[in-house]
């Protein structure tokens, strides 16, 4: 069964593809899903004059896809981190400091994003 974050995902991809001028045919194949498919994501392509009409359903599988995102790319950043080893590379103090307090202070965001997380599914934190 394909999640509300994946049909957000391939709706979003559907809509650039034929911004780029891609036929429906040629997104179907690219994406491996149905001509049919296609032509009900653009119709769920938002006027650009009128306010978009979002379902409660859209909005949390917008969420869930923005969520992912985030996660991954701070997953990603803290192996970039680790992989350069930012301590161990001889700089001034000044750049030393600065460095210090962004990872500092990004490391306490993410603490308490864990902790808000565990809170909220301690099944899944256990």
């Amino acid at each position: 069964m394909t999640t509300p974050a994946e049909i957000a995902d391939r709706r979003a991809r559907v809509r650039q593809l034929a911004q780029g001028g891609a036929s429906n045919r040629a997104i179907a194949a690219k994406l491996g899903v149905s001509k049919d498919t296609v032509a009900r994501d653009l119709a769920h392509t938002p006027d650009p004059v009128a306010p978009p009409v979002v379902s409660q359903r859209e909005r949390l599988a917008q969420r869930v896809a923005h969520a992912e995102r985030a996660v991954r790319q701070a997953s990603a950043a803290a192996g970039a981190v680790a992989y350069v080893r930012p301590a161990a590379v001889f700089t001034d103090d000044a750049t030393a400091e600065r460095w210090w307090r962004t990872l500092r202070e990004a490391a306490d965001q993410l603490g308490a994003a864990a902790d808000a997380f565990a809170a909220h599914y301690p099944a899944a934190t256990e």
